[in-house]
């Protein structure tokens, strides 16, 4: 499952951690994602969704076979 959105602290979050629970193979688009508050989007991709998803930038994912 590859996620991005405009709510980095919200439905990407969200989405996130229930797809996790579920078992799902889960990437997150880095430069797919925006917040309206810069920290918590940076400490999110750097901190928080490492731990359960692949953090890759748009481009990296186009590459992937």
């Amino acid at each position: 499952l590859v996620l991005s959105g405009v709510a980095t602290s919200g439905i990407v979050l969200s989405s996130l951690r229930e797809a996790f629970d579920k078992d799902y193979s889960l990437t997150v688009l880095s430069d797919g994602c925006a917040d309206a508050d810069e920290e918590v989007h940076q400490f999110l991709i750097e901190k928080i969704f490492p731990k359960q998803a692949e953090v890759i930038t748009i481009d990296e994912w186009k590459m992937k076979p």
